[in-house]
């Protein structure tokens, strides 16, 4: 395994030295570092990998230098616009090092949701006509070879970081959260006080994962949940997809890192919605199911910024006792959002759905239809 400082230097010794993305679980260690080695202007977490393709391409225009972005590789797509249309060769010949956590390597037991992106993440770099390498024990050579390349091409180059690629980094810095509740608990509350006739779309990550956990703890069914496992920052459109054409509560239950990525999507769902969308952005101000590096979520107004988006009605949530005093809300018929802050914490044992993407679609979709 990869010691992520060693990594981290190696990279500062070849001048890479503006790092942005969005983080991933297999990248986890090396984000971590990146963070407390790097100040806070030359680490800048960006609200999607497109953005961070667009930042990565100033820092070059700006300084003539290298930047590094980092990402999941379910991220490639919102990667391919700017890696183009801008960053190309064709284009404007912007080089910069990209660094893409592996999900779903063939060959390698992952999520379902992981399993095609994996299949297809190096013929896509062939296609985009990115140049790679897979990161073995020789990153050294991997690094060295990346900068030479960019300087003489001027094109973006990846490396492709498999799962376990990186030893373990101790954070002397990491900030232990004081908000009183943590997502399960409002989940719980949640969904032991809706009907039946409400569903839930729930976000990527653990937000999903506890929801089934929930529904497990209370022998509840799972027909009423759409367990969003991927596609990150789309659960408020799917919500509105759904809602708009069925007399059901849709219930669109959203994380701040999800919610940060594409707001616009959110905009336009509350635009067009009727009564019967409901919104619940749970904030923790960190991409807490990938390795905790911190959002914007408790930097930015977000009540009033959903204000502005069009709800009808936005409660802040910052207490048990401020749940439990509002969530009955969520039954009413007007375009509501909550804001609740929570704790970044979650168990060491959370499971998984036991059951696959298309059976949930499948319980969910004869439910919500009433066949």
């Amino acid at each position: 395994m990869i010691n992520p400082k060693e990594f981290y230097d190696c990279l500062i010794e070849h001048q890479f030295n503006f790092f942005t993305g969005v983080p991933d679980s297999l990248l986890k260690e090396f984000c971590t570092c990146v963070k407390e080695n790097t100040s806070t202007n030359r680490n800048i977490i960006a609200a999607n990998e497109g953005n961070a393709i667009a930042l990565a391409s100033g820092y070059h225009i700006a300084t003539g230098k290298f930047g590094v972005v980092y990402m999941q590789n379910s991220g490639i797509g919102n990667a391919i616009n700017p890696l183009l249309s801008l960053s190309d060769e064709e284009v404007y010949r912007i080089p910069m090092l990209l660094i893409i956590g592996y999900r779903g390597e063939p060959g390698v037991q992952d999520e379902p949701q992981h399993v095609k992106q994996g299949k297809v993440t190096l013929p896509l770099l062939e296609a985009l006509g990115i140049v790679y390498c897979i990161v073995e024990d020789n990153y050294k050579e991997s690094i060295a070879y990346g900068y030479e390349y960019m300087k003489r091409v001027h094109k973006p180059i990846a490396l492709v970081i498999r799962k376990d690629t990186f030893s373990a980094y101790r954070s002397d810095t990491k900030k232990v959260s004081d908000l009183e509740l943590s997502r399960e608990a409002v989940l719980e509350n949640i969904i032991t006080n809706i009907t039946d006739d409400d569903f839930i779309i729930s976000t990527t990550g653990k937000t999903s994962r506890e929801v089934f956990e929930v529904r497990e703890k209370h022998n509840m069914g799972h027909s009423n949940d759409f367990l969003t496992v991927g596609s990150m920052g789309h659960a408020s459109s799917l919500a509105l997809g759904i809602s708009l054409f069925s007399d059901k509560n849709v219930i669109c239950i959203d994380g701040d890192g999800a919610f940060i990525m594409h707001m616009g999507g959110l905009g336009v769902a509350v635009q067009n919605a009727n009564a019967n969308f409901k919104y619940i952005l749970i904030n923790n101000g960190c991409h807490e199911s990938v390795g905790g590096q911190e959002t914007i979520g408790f930097e930015i107004d977000v009540k009033q910024i959903l204000i502005g988006l069009g709800f009808n009605k936005v409660l802040d949530i910052r207490s048990r006792n401020d749940l439990v005093t509002n969530i009955k809300c969520l039954t009413s018929k007007e375009k509501l959002a909550m804001v609740i802050y929570t704790n970044d914490r979650s168990r060491n044992d959370l499971g998984r759905p036991t059951t696959t993407p298309i059976e949930n679609k499948e319980c969910f979709t004869l439910k919500l239809r009433g066949v």
